[in-house]
């Protein structure tokens, strides 16, 4: 694809509209912390509703230990 086609796909995309006046020149590449792998014993319940929820389960799972402890920080 030519960057005007590129560009024309991306005009004529209705998900793109929301995004399209932010000034993406101030954007910084953020690297993520590297994560440990660990075994954690889970309730069947609790893995059954986050990977219901479709791909990235252990993900949604970190950020809510992670909100947790946010919570509790500043609480």
């Amino acid at each position: 694809m030519s960057d005007a086609e590129i560009d024309a796909a991306v005009a004529s995309d209705p998900d793109w509209a929301e995004f399209e006046s932010i000034d993406w020149r101030k954007a910084e590449v953020v690297v993520p912390p590297k994560k440990q792998a660990i075994s954690i014993r889970l309730d069947q319940d609790l893995i059954d509703y986050f990977k219901a929820q479709g791909p990235g389960y252990q993900r949604r799972i970190n950020a809510v230990l992670r909100s947790y402890v946010q919570q509790r920080k500043t609480g």
